[in-house]
């Protein structure tokens, strides 16, 4: 006779990033289920937005998470200045490409090599490490600093480049793709990888519409046009073309971040060389008049999603924000059919790149009298 059990992972664990509590049915070995509680890093941050000027909003977003800070910023400004009518300069809309490209390279770096530690293959992941200190060293010198940047403004950007700070980005970016080609190549012919990779963690098509996937997660299951970037004017006059894959694995999760590094550095590049031709500022005057409105964009897990109502004096009514991770979790546990191992889930785990703190964002109070849910609405 054959007993369940439950195998609790976290919410402190060496694999995992940030808090979580991931409680396994297996049965044996054989992983049957999950159960996911959250709530360990729990800020309430929309609702600590409402009331403030969106000048302390995009201070507060920007803060939403670590990791794809920026994203988050230039969402926010992008969405009050679509609400308001601001045009922000054509070399801001550059510079927000480049800056964004580099922090989804960092990003991806971060995945690659958490995922390298988690199948026990460290010298990868420590490659992965060391070559993201010149992506971080790349954004100092562009935002004057490497996580929350203070870059993006409503109406354009803060900084401008020079002539010597643009010569150092081409020549460390062509230093970079030197390394991660290598590495890269180490990760796609290491016997172990594939066998701990390859049929692993498997979500087809229907599981992945079912769940509203995104970013990666989606791409390596054969959806390109989950990429909000086809859908941003920027991109498309740099003809951007999406990075996917159909295997639905972690090995192919994994290789479309991979193929994106790729494909970013080149889009740094062709923003630099139409930013040069440009001229003028790179920040507009912003007039707010109150109304409310939506944007998105794909952050480096997916689409990032921002509604906003603010008033006439620019102080912030409602916020709504939805990241990638919120879908993701639900997709991972369709992945976990295929995992035959504990170690196998907690893989694929990481293999979707979670961000809990951009998931664990707001909180339902509860009339415990009434029974009755709060509901914040426009």
């Amino acid at each position: 006779m054959i007993f369940m059990n439950v195998v609790p992972i976290g919410p402190i664990h060496p694999v995992l990033k940030e808090p979580i509590r991931i409680k396994l049915l297996v049965e044996g070995e054989n992983v049957k289920g999950a159960e996911l509680d959250m709530g360990y890093v729990h800020r309430g941050i929309e609702r600590i937005m409402e009331g403030k000027h969106y000048l302390k909003g995009i201070h507060l977003a920007e803060r939403v998470c670590g990791i794809c800070s920026y994203i988050h910023t230039q969402t926010f400004a992008e969405c009050i200045e679509n609400m308001c009518n601001i045009k922000a300069p054509e070399k801001a809309e550059y510079l927000r490409v480049v800056t964004c490209e580099l922090e989804r390279l960092h990003s991806h770096l971060i995945a690659a090599a958490v995922y390298n530690l988690a199948i026990e293959h460290e010298t990868i992941g420590i490659w992965m490490l060391n070559a993201r200190e010149t992506i971080m060293d790349l954004l100092e010198s562009i935002t004057g600093n490497r996580v929350n940047m203070g870059f993006n403004v409503v109406g354009g950007v803060r900084l401008d480049l020079n002539k010597e700070l643009l010569d150092s980005i081409y020549k460390k970016l062509d230093e970079f793709e030197d390394d991660i080609v290598n590495i890269v190549e180490a990760f796609q012919n290491g016997p172990l990888i594939g066998m701990r990779s390859k049929h692993i963690g498997t979500i087809g098509y229907k599981e992945i519409m079912k769940t509203r996937a995104a970013g990666p997660v989606a791409r390596a299951s054969g959806i390109p046009e989950s990429d909000w970037r086809l859908r941003h004017e920027t991109y498309q006059a740099l003809n951007f073309k999406p990075d996917w894959r159909n295997e639905g694995d972690n090995y192919a999760r994994m290789m479309v971040r991979h193929d994106e590094m790729i494909t970013s550095i080149k889009l740094i590049r062709r923003a630099l060389e139409l930013y040069s031709e440009c001229s003028g500022h790179v920040r507009t005057k912003a007039e707010i008049k109150g109304s409310e409105g939506e944007w998105k964009n794909e952050a480096h897990r997916g689409e990032v999603y921002y509604k906003i109502a603010i008033t006439d004096g620019g102080l912030i009514k409602r916020i709504i924000i939805r990241t990638p991770t919120v879908m993701n979790l639900e997709a991972y546990k369709y992945m976990l059919k295929t995992c035959p191992t504990i170690s196998d889930a907690v893989a694929t785990y990481t293999s979707i790149d979670p961000c809990v703190s951009c998931t664990e964002r707001t909180i339902e109070l509860k009339d415990t009298i009434t029974g009755k849910s709060s509901n914040y609405k426009f």
